[in-house]
């Protein structure tokens, strides 16, 4: 029998397409990428459309990510771990966990069981969001766990909900207050607001936690977005930051800090309840932040891509 019949093979062509399809390589760095020759790497991309392994999504388990999924979940107690295959040199984890992402948050909203959903936001959630497809789910309800107002007043550019809200028809309900105060006073009068009460009040009853996740590193999202100045992302750096969900700022360990900058934000921190958290997130920059958050058991459910697993696990 030709090795292009047997179920590695079938791995092969499942990764052949990815790359092809999603990452947009050529069938000469396929070959490269996965050590066959062109002409092979052109029978494996034609196999994987042939067998139906490729839509716009791969719709086959590789092998080598189910095995990290394991590992993951093994490792870390995780619910749930999806691992997306890696793309080709150069390219970023973000563009493999949108494409990846996506059916996992269809296969949420076409569940027809109600649902109450909480979210968090940011820039891997936007592109998830962006490869969904529409859908009819006014059965499920959405809450934002996050402020969606940028320091300057502006609406935040990496808000989700309303993003969603538009591709599914659900009930949601955003968090129209800024993602920080600048001041006690100013806290207490935002958490007092009716409206910010009730968000609160629904995200501790969800079904689900939906959330990504940040790094604070010198290019962290909260800084980048203006949420919070040089001054106090160095003061939190220096008190031990290693990430951040939904704005709230944690350890190495997964503890949340004990800093100033936490106590003024203004939304709610995960987890919320004893549901699940489903973060979604991975490169690079998201290792130790992810690391942190495992290890706090912040999240128990996971989809992250082929090389930041790999990292997870080795140590």
């Amino acid at each position: 029998m030709s090795d292009d019949g047997d179920v590695s093979a079938q791995d092969i062509a499942a990764r052949a397409g990815w790359l092809y399809y999603v990452g947009g390589l050529r069938q000469d760095q396929i070959a490269e990428e996965l050590g066959i020759s062109r002409q092979r790497a052109q029978r494996m991309v034609a196999r994987a459309v042939a067998e139906g392994l490729v839509r716009v999504r791969i719709d086959h388990p590789i092998a080598e990510c189910l095995e990290l999924e394991r590992a993951l979940r093994q490792k870390f107690g995780l619910s749930r771990a999806r691992v997306a295959p890696r793309l080709g040199p150069g390219q970023e984890a973000l563009r493999a966990i949108a494409s990846f992402a996506a059916p996992e948050l269809e296969r949420v909203f076409r569940d027809q069981t109600p649902k109450l959903i909480a979210l968090g936001t940011g820039r891997t959630l936007r592109a998830v969001i962006e490869q969904m497809p529409t859908i009819a789910a006014s059965q499920h309800k959405m809450v934002s766990l996050i402020g969606n107002v940028s320091p300057d007043g502006s609406a935040s550019f990496y808000e989700v909900i309303m993003r969603i809200a538009d591709k599914t028809g659900a009930p949601h309900y955003p968090m129209s207050v800024p993602v920080m105060a600048r001041d006690a006073e100013e806290f207490a009068t935002y958490r007092a607001l009716p409206h910010v009460q009730s968000s609160r009040a629904l995200a501790a009853q969800a079904d689900i936690t939906i959330v990504g996740i940040g790094q604070m590193a010198d290019d962290a999202p909260l800084f980048m977005d203006g949420f919070i100045t040089e001054a106090e992302l160095r003061a939190v750096q220096k008190a031990g930051a290693a990430g951040e969900i939904c704005g709230h700022i944690f350890d190495a360990d997964g503890h949340y800090l004990d800093h100033p900058v936490n106590a003024f934000m203004v939304g709610s921190r995960v987890p919320v309840n004893d549901n699940p958290v489903l973060c979604i997130g991975g490169g690079v920059s998201k290792i130790k932040p992810l690391r942190a958050a495992l290890r706090g058991r912040l999240i128990d459910g996971l989809i992250t891509d082929e090389i930041t697993a790999a990292e997870l696990i080795s140590r």
